[in-house]
């Protein structure tokens, strides 16, 4: 449950960004749940859905996320999330290309970066498919598995047992299966095995390892939508240092939508250690959600996230890295305090230089010693540059 400290953080980034301001200037979208009267009503229903059906895979747009897979016995079991939408069907993409390409003083002659917007604004406008259904191959010959059927959001997730002779530290790549049980090639997700123990590495992604201005609503919109992609300088080098010392098993929390899984795993995949990207399972039918997802919620999401984690490895030592944009003092802390002994250092880095970021309230003294209450002075560090942490890396590597 959020926290009192963690509510104020919240509420102090969007009062400082102005962020109801310019959430109502924001363009709405039409609905998205263009679908069938049945499919409709009967998604309420959930897993229980009787007249759920199979996904057509020519009119549609389905991605099998990536995951991590924990020891069950003999077995191995993971959880198989999958999104599902009507392909090509947001009508109103080049409206919505159009509206944001405005409110970012985008020249209509920009046509890069209009491409750009055009692919990463096509998940928030085509229909998402509430109960459908695919099946998957595990390692593309191994068992045949349902998922589904998919909810109101648009996704599934099924936990799934599988026997096999894996061993942690392994990764495998899933396929979907076609309706003739051809396995389809271009949707494709992996799962990544991890033992019961060992170290394990749970890092946000906005204004961690990502340059995303969080505290700024045109920020955030010019970061996501019209921008490459940036790395926070020295992160891909501190992951690489974490990587090689501790060989962890890797999660990438983040309070955005699913709708970016695409760019987001594309980016962590470029130049961070591979593992699980947990992105929050909302689909958002217009920005000014998409806005409040990353500056609202944001501490009972993730540690309801870390929750899951916490079930499915129990035995892990576990580092988490985040910053003072959102509530990731707040909500690391809420979690060790929640499950002694499991979390063994956090690593918050203090963001400066943002516009709108009121850094008098986000990096003082007094936040952190508030937020980290009965959190032990050994465990939480601070850092502006990622090389400040190489010391502190070094000394965890002997705990190993």
């Amino acid at each position: 449950m959020a926290t009192a400290k963690g509510i104020h953080q919240e509420l102090e980034t969007r009062s400082t960004g102005n962020f109801s301001a310019t959430e109502r200037q924001l363009p709405m979208f039409p609905s998205r749940f263009s679908i069938p009267f049945v499919d409709n009503i009967t998604s309420y229903l959930g897993k229980r859905n009787p007249f759920s059906h199979p996904i057509d895979f020519a009119t549609s747009t389905v991605w099998l996320l990536n995951n991590s897979a924990w020891r069950n016995g003999r077995q191995w079991t993971a959880e198989f999330c999958v999104a599902y939408f009507r392909k090509d069907s947001g009508v109103a993409l080049t409206s919505a290309v159009a509206d944001v390409a405005s409110t970012l003083g985008i020249a209509e002659s920009d046509t890069a970066t209009r491409a750009r917007m055009r692919k990463r604004l096509q998940p928030f406008v085509d229909s998402i498919l509430p109960a459908k259904t695919v099946k998957a191959k595990v390692n593309g010959d191994g068992p045949l598995l349902k998922l589904g059927p998919s909810g109101r959001d648009g996704i599934s997730e099924d936990i799934k047992a599988f026997a096999g002779g894996w061993k942690g530290g392994e990764q495998i790549t899933n396929t979907l299966v076609l309706g003739a049980e051809v396995d389809s090639q271009d949707i494709q997700g992996k799962t990544y095995f991890a033992e019961p123990d060992g170290w394990m590495i749970i890092s946000d992604i906005d204004d961690t390892i990502k340059t995303t201005l969080t505290s700024n609503p045109l920020g955030i919109l010019r970061t996501t939508f019209a921008e490459e992609a940036r790395v926070i300088p020295g992160m891909p080098e501190l992951y690489k240092t974490i990587h090689s010392l501790l060989d962890p098993h890797w999660f990438y929390l983040s309070a955005s939508p699913y709708n970016l899984y695409p760019f987001l795993y594309e980016f962590v995949y470029g130049s961070f250690p591979q593992g699980q990207v947990v992105l929050r399972d909302a689909s958002w039918m217009d920005l000014a959600g998409f806005l409040m997802s990353l500056t609202a919620g944001t501490q009972n999401y993730k540690v309801s996230r870390m929750d899951k984690m916490h079930t499915w490895f129990p035995g892990r030592k576990v580092i988490c890295v985040g910053d003072s944009t959102q509530t990731d003092p707040e909500a690391y802390a809420e979690v060790y305090r929640k499950y002694p002994g499991w979390i063994k250092r956090i690593f918050i880095r203090k963001v400066t230089d943002v516009a709108e970021m009121n850094e008098g309230d986000k990096n003082k003294d007094e936040r952190f010693e508030a937020a980290f209450e009965g959190v032990p002075k050994e465990v939480w560090t601070l850092f502006e540059k990622p090389e400040e942490l190489a010391t502190a890396v070094q000394a965890i590597s002997g705990l190993a």
